[in-house]
């Protein structure tokens, strides 16, 4: 059959005529035809009468309306084409027209509803057995029914990125991005960096200061350079060039120019001028002035951070060999630094010095060197780059840098902030390295000053922004460190405006439902009312701005869409529209200071609540609108499913072009649907996980949205990680979460890119959704219960393997749990430990055998072979659980 047989055709009228078949009837409504006009309507299977564009099916059993329409727009690619909208009382939905088709029929199972060409006579049974004879399924359901996900699977078909590191000291802008340059291939270039603002200096006539250090003998046909954390987790970079016979080991590192790096020397930055330091970051007047006055003293503070960096180069042959090194010296093409030999300066045209080098203990004697290597021989050279140039006398002071010293002080230093945090042990390495690595990742661009100012929560090269530092101060909560994620709320508190609006970066107005919505998770996991008394003030203002903001559009023109909702820009795009992502953000927000404010004022908290409840049921009317008029699309089993759009003014996915316009953006065309659209409502518990409406937009999203179940661009923007957990979708989820990091992270190091292509380097934002994602795979809260190991892979539970989490935060006080398999005796045993005054009501704990085999008795609580889980009601401080297979 050729394409063009495929669709609806048209009479010598230029009618075009489809029939729509109902499973059973009785059944009335409305047939609406958007950019086409209807031509009738005719009951043709079944009793039934028509009226203009109104339709009544009285009889029981199967059901047949045909529909003619003339003017359709049904080329194919064309934007704005003829939909037709079927109002049917209980299940209302919409098409494509040239959807239409006999070969693959629009087919509802949900609905009960087939659409198909005037010609074809079958029954809505008929089409259903057709499709459902296929055998197919759907890509949740056939992700389902593979073997579940696991790393090595994503790596080996995923993009591989590598991205270069930030090392810093925690709560300081004066931070050095470190990469090998994969143009240079043996070039170690170093770019200093304010946060996401370049250095200048005067020496490169007020050029960006990069530093370059090259090894090794240069560009070749292959480049071997592998690259490891220290301890697998810490900010200490180990790097191995390999050259021929010659291997070239670095180690680098940043401390404190004037001491020793320790929680008590730390002083860290205004988090005010960090801010300003982040790009997109936004100030009113009056924060602008004072970020003004706190920049000199800021910047020109006396210390400066300094990288020390060692390469030794070891000789592997069984014969002498050369190794060649060129001094540390600012990238630029004309030469602007000169080494003094006798002092292993390199010194600038003003005098100051750039860094200081020494080879074998010795100052460097010349700025590029072949050093002849006898058989395992080594020659090590040293430098200490400081942050910017220093006057002679500090350089000096470098000079008599123990590097030893300084690299037992720096591992002291990060590995005493992980003893502080809770513990997570798995038995995928890679992923307990990526939790630990990811904290101290986080805690690198916090900045403030120490030890109890506000902190700047930034995402990589930008400023704090409520959404996005949303998942990096959770997770923090999450690891036990509540000091520090109150201190980053406070950041949106200080900054807030006068009428309660809070807005930080690039013109987003998404930032204030978003902020109070962690705020209200901080006090979910510290129930902290003093904390709560303090703010409460900021945080009425904040909500009142919200309900006000949404009172301009309770319009009566507006009902079911976007009736209540708030308009605004959330993310890149300028689309100035009602994103369901703003009014969920803002529903959640409302809620949580109700929570927050239920013991210390009551009364504000029962009228928060009920605004909160009323803001919920009008987002609720015009989600289920949208769904009613957006067009269906087809599913991999042959069904087809509802569909709804990213903001309450259009019809359906913008990608799909039923109302126009141009929607390719930030490398994809559904970057607008994917990141920022209606899974939003499921985060933030406007639409239940289990209800339909979370049916059509998860698998709408599995269908149109994702490669491997990972989104397009930006992945880490888009929600259907928490709806498949939620909705008891774990293969789905490990899916999403494997592809995800593989393709976006670094594999060496664990640093996340914004995008798939190179785009913003040592992304917070992202690395902190994955933690997220990795704290919800572990532990996951539902009402009064805890869920522990909602989502963990079957391969972590095999024989020998444990899983153990020690004092994690959960909303239900600190928590640890001890699994070990031990299957070789068939049995798998778990301990659970929650002794706080406010313990769940019930634990589920999720012991899913590697095999999928069902547990034949339990020690304690009640075991659910369908989920694979253990309930534990009336839970009292600790519990042990054995399942025997």
């Amino acid at each position: 059959m050729s394409p063009k047989a495929k669709r609806p055709g048209r009479t010598a009228a230029g009618r075009v005529r489809v029939a729509i078949l109902w499973e059973a009837g009785p059944v009335k409504g409305a047939v609406e035809i958007s950019n086409g006009k209807l031509a009738g309507l005719r009951v043709a299977g079944g009793r039934g009468s028509v009226r203009g564009g109104r339709f009544a099916v009285t009889s029981r059993g199967p059901c047949r309306l045909e529909v003619a329409v003339v003017e359709a727009r049904m080329r194919e690619g064309i934007s704005r084409p003829t939909l037709v909208t079927v109002r049917a009382g209980r299940n209302p939905f919409t098409f494509f027209l040239r959807d239409v088709s006999p070969s693959n029929p629009i087919y509802i199972p949900a609905y009960g509803v087939a659409v198909t060409v005037v010609k074809d006579p079958r029954l809505f049974a008929d089409v259903a057995g057709d499709i459902r004879g296929r055998g197919l399924a759907t890509s949740l359901q056939q992700i389902a029914q593979e073997p579940e996900e696991c790393y090595e699977n994503a790596a080996a078909v995923c993009r591989d990125l590598r991205c270069p590191t930030w090392l810093g000291v925690s709560r300081n802008i004066r931070l050095f991005e470190v990469g090998w340059d994969e143009y240079g291939h043996s070039r170690l270039l170093i770019k200093h960096r304010f946060h996401g603002s370049e250095v200048h200096v005067q020496e490169l006539d007020n050029a960006a200061l990069f530093t370059q250090f090259l090894v090794g003998r240069g560009a070749g046909c292959a480049m071997d350079v592998t690259r490891r954390l220290e301890d697998g987790v810490l900010p200490i970079l180990h790097s191995r060039l390999r050259d021929g016979d010659v291997v070239y080991d670095l180690t680098a590192l940043v401390t404190l120019e004037r001491g020793p790096l320790a929680a008590q020397t730390l002083r860290g930055t205004h988090f005010l001028v960090a801010d300003g330091h982040g790009a997109g970051h936004m100030f009113t007047p009056e924060q602008q002035k004072q970020y003004e006055s706190l920049l000199p003293g800021e910047m020109d503070d006396g210390e400066e951070t300094v990288l020390c960096v060692r390469e030794t180069a070891v000789n592997v042959a069984p014969v002498p060999r050369y190794a060649w090194f060129a001094a540390a010296a600012p990238a630029v093409w004309k030469k602007v630094a000169a080494l003094e030999p006798e002092t292993g300066f390199s010194v600038l045209g003003s005098g100051r010095v750039s860094c200081v080098s020494r080879l074998n203990g010795l100052p460097l004697p010349a700025e590029e060197m072949a050093v002849l290597l006898a058989p395992g021989e080594a020659a090590v050279l040293e430098f200490f780059l400081p942050h910017r140039p220093v006057p002679r006398e500090r350089a000096a002071e470098l000079a008599r840098f123990d590097f030893d010293q300084r690299h037992m002080e720096c591992r002291a230093f990060w590995r005493a902030k992980l003893r502080t945090a809770a513990g997570i042990r798995v038995p995928e390495r890679r992923i307990e390295e990526m939790a630990r690595a990811g904290l101290l990742h986080l805690d690198t661009v916090a900045y403030g000053r120490e030890p109890d100012g506000t902190i700047a929560p930034t995402i990589g090269v930008y400023c704090p922004i409520g959404t996005e530092s949303s998942p990096i101060i959770q997770f923090i909560d999450s690891m036990g460190w509540h000091d520090v994620a109150r201190r980053a709320l406070q950041y949106f508190l200080d900054k807030q405006h006068e009428d309660g609006f809070i807005q930080n970066f690039g013109g987003y107005e998404v930032e204030t439902g978003a902020a109070l919505w962690s705020m209200g998770e901080h006090y979910r996991y510290t129930r902290d009312d003093e904390w709560v008394n303090r703010i409460a003030p900021k945080l009425l203002k904040s909500c009142e701005y919200l309900l006000r903001w949404r009172r301009r559009s309770q319009r009566e023109e507006l009902r079911k869409r976007g009736y209540g909702m708030i308009d605004g820009k959330v993310a890149d795009p300028n689309d100035p529209v009602r994103y369901f992502m703003n009014s969920g953000c803002a529903y959640v927000g409302i809620k949580r200071v109700a929570e927050m404010l239920a013991r210390t004022d009551p009364a504000r908290s029962r009228k928060l609540a009920a605004e909160a409840e009323a803001f919920r049921d009008d987002i609720r009317a015009t989600l289920l609108e949208c769904l009613a008029v957006s067009p269906v699309v087809p599913l991999r089993d042959g069904s087809w499913c509802p569909t709804a759009p990213p903001w309450a003014e259009y019809r359906g996915p913008v990608c799909l072009y039923a109302d126009g316009g141009t929607c390719f953006t930030h490398g994809a065309f559904c970057a607008r649907d994917s990141l920022l659209g209606p899974l939003y409502l499921i985060l933030h518990e406007v639409v239940d996980p289990d209800e339909p409406a979370a049916d059509f937009i998860v698998n709408a999203h599995a269908e149109l949205f994702t490669l491997r179940n990972a989104a397009f661009s930006q992945p880490y923007y888009t929600r259907h990680d928490i709806a498949h957990l939620r909705r008891g979708e774990v293969a789905a989820f490990l899916k999403t979460y494997y592809n995800q990091f593989a393709g976006l992270a670094d594999r060496e190091t664990y640093t996340f890119w914004e995008h798939f292509f190179h785009a913003s380097p040592h992304k917070t934002h992202e690395e902190g959704w994955f933690l997220m994602q990795t704290r919800w795979m572990l532990y996951l809260e539902k009402g009064d219960t805890l869920r522990l190991l909602p989502g963990v892979p079957r391969a972590w539970l095999e024989d020998g393997k444990a899983i153990e989490l020690s004092g994690v935060a959960s909303y239900f006080g600190p928590v640890s749990l001890r699994v070990e398999s031990k299957l070789r005796r068939g049995v798998i045993e778990a301990s659970v430990e929650c002794r706080s005054d406010r313990q769940p009501a019930c634990v589920e704990l999720r012991l899913p055998h590697p095999l999928g085999l069902k547990a034949r008795s339990t020690t304690a609580g009640t075991y659910d072979p369908e989920r694979e889980c253990v309930s534990i009601t009336g839970f009292k401080d600790r519990a042990e659980v054995t399942l025997r297979f």
